[in-house]
């Protein structure tokens, strides 16, 4: 089925985050946001770029991408309509910018599910009506911070607890986390790429807390030296920010540089190529989760689907809205005895709702194709 587009919508919100969210990369206090909506013939569809403002977890950021979606990728696209499956090739001679060209295609996809009735958990091949969730500790200022906000988020029913850790930052929390709240809890780190294979002895302490893995703990393209740490740890080794593509996670299977992958649809390149990695990883026996970047409803609801695929066998950082913002701009997710519902309604199965999106709106391009 092919869509014509008559026009796309760059629109820019801020989210104040209700606390800083602190990792190895830096603090943030509030998400400036790139919403993109297609707008075709039939009706539009949403998606959120997950570019943060500064090029930090990556080297995309919010300003970029909303510039090379004006000047080159929506310009890219025909103005005699296309399908989905075939706005990833034509995007693809522009190298780099997976975030942004992960947004077009989705507002894309979203626009044709509408317009045929189908959800995006039933086109991406959900088998699960609901999905457990995790959720994502910052680092803290203090010990006693980070058990009360651990506690306080086991209390709301969260089912795993990942921890972002650095140098000065590891060992005593992750010990007196599992210390605390005792060895079945399900607990996890994350290094967002912090260490190096120098460190790999003081890395092999977090052998004695039982964890599910250790996510990323070297540089994103260090896959060789990835292979040499999981040797020398019983904990797995996920990769997260070295996994662009299908082809990266095959190369980092053979490779034996991980155990585990993290999936976050945005930073390899979409929800299409997201299926592609959890197809090419279960054909493997890898397991899969999904992992998120502070998204309000709009990629809360197409990562809740994506979740929902067979393979994706570990709880994800798909927590409620109210983790990240007071208010969302959609209906808000709500845990339920530690799991998200996946949407049913056509496409994603969430829209904006006007007024809330018009009060956090910071400003709005229209291009027209």
């Amino acid at each position: 089925m092919k869509t014509k587009i008559s026009g796309v919508e760059l629109r820019r919100i801020a989210m104040p985050l209700v606390a800083p969210f602190r990792t190895s990369f830096g603090v943030e206090t509030s998400r400036d946001v790139l919403l993109v909506r297609v707008v075709t013939s039939d009706g539009e569809g949403w998606a959120e770029c997950g570019a943060m403002s500064e090029p930090r977890y990556c080297s995309e950021y919010v300003d970029g991408a909303q510039d090379v979606l004006r000047k080159f990728l929506i310009p890219a696209l025909p103005k005699d309509g296309l399908d989905v499956q075939a706005v990833g090739r034509i995007l693809h001679p522009f190298t780099g910018h997976n975030m942004a060209k992960s947004a077009l295609e989705t507002a894309v996809l979203d626009a044709q599910l509408r317009g045929v009735d189908e959800s995006f958990g039933s086109y991406l091949g959900a088998a699960r009506d609901r999905v457990p969730c995790g959720v994502s500790v910052g680092i803290m200022d203090s010990i006693p911070e980070l058990l009360d906000a651990v506690e306080a988020y086991i209390g709301e029913g969260y089912v795993r607890i990942k921890l972002k850790i650095e140098p000065g930052w590891d060992i005593e929390p992750v010990r007196v986390v599992r210390e605390r709240f005792g060895d079945e809890l399900l607990l996890q780190v994350d290094a967002n790429a912090a260490y190096t294979l120098t460190d790999a002895q003081h890395l092999t302490k977090l052998d004695d807390f039982d964890l599910l893995l250790i996510e990323q703990p070297l540089a994103n393209d260090d896959m060789v030296q990835h292979a040499q740490l999981a040797k020398r740890l019983r904990t797995p080794i996920c990769l997260d920010e070295s996994i662009e593509s299908a082809a990266d996670a095959a190369a980092a299977i053979s490779l034996g540089a991980c155990s585990i992958i993290n999936i976050k649809p945005g930073r390899v390149g979409g929800y299409l190529e997201a299926r592609r990695i959890h197809d090419t990883a279960r054909a493997h026996g890898i397991p899969v989760w999904c992992g998120g970047m502070l998204e309000t409803g709009i990629g809360r609801a197409a990562n809740v689907a994506l979740a929902a695929l067979p393979g994706f066998t570990l709880p994800g950082d798909t927590s409620g809205s109210h983790r990240y913002f007071a208010t969302d701009i959609t209906q808000p997710f709500v845990l339920s005895d530690g799991h998200l519902d996946v949407p049913t309604g056509p496409g994603l199965g969430v829209t904006p709702l006007p007024d809330l999106l018009d009060e956090v709106t910071t400003s709005r391009e229209w291009i027209a194709l």
